[in-house]
């Protein structure tokens, strides 16, 4: 038996059609964004973003700032470095400020004891070696007044930081390694050495 032309037809299209309004069913139940919460959306988005930059800024200043007060502390430290420097500098110049005078008069001091050592006859020349010898004292006494004192050296233990050896003898009289005679008075300034002794020394 033959079926009819519009029967043939009549199920596909009915399939069909039930597929289409299962479609058109489907699309209507997804929920669709209303704008406010589209707009809702991208200020979240937007916020999120700005408060991660302020973040990372907040964290570069936070470097730049302690970067900044560790030079700061070390230009401080510099400074105060600097400034206990020149106060030494300042206290040892008015301290020792009469070195370089001094050091010029010494070989005048040398030149005194020399003749003061000598062995003369005669009244006059009696009476001119007690002149020389007040000119001596005076010049000696205003030396000390600004620190000079003349370094013992004869019997004591040789000492580099005070003595200079210029020769070597044996001697049984003396202890080893003590200074047998001085060839020239050294001095110090205070507790500066200016001139060392020079001096020969027992082995």
């Amino acid at each position: 038996m033959v079926r009819p032309f519009f029967m043939w037809w009549a199920v596909p299209l009915r399939e069909v059609s039930n597929l289409t309004d299962e479609k058109k069913n489907a699309e209507s139940q997804v929920p669709e964004m209303e704008p406010e919460e589209a707009i809702a959306g991208e200020e979240i988005t937007a916020e999120s973003v700005e408060t991660e930059v302020e973040t990372d800024r907040a964290a570069e200043l936070e470097q730049k700032l302690a970067e900044a007060e560790n030079r700061y502390f070390r230009l401080q430290a510099d400074f105060d470095n600097y400034r206990r420097r020149v106060k030494l500098d300042s206290e040892a110049a008015e301290k020792y400020r009469a070195q370089s005078l001094i050091s010029d008069i010494l070989p005048t001091l040398d030149n005194f004891e020399r003749a003061l050592n000598m062995e003369v006859e005669g009244e006059h020349a009696k009476s001119l070696m007690q002149g020389m010898e007040m000119v001596y004292r005076g010049l000696l006494d205003a030396l000390k007044k600004e620190g000079l004192e003349p370094i013992e050296a004869v019997g004591k233990p040789f000492d580099p930081h005070f003595h200079q050896a210029v020769m070597q003898v044996e001697d049984d009289s003396f202890s080893p390694n003590s200074v047998v005679e001085e060839f020239q008075k050294g001095y110090l300034l205070k507790d500066r050495v200016i001139r060392h002794s020079m001096v020969k020394v027992n082995q």
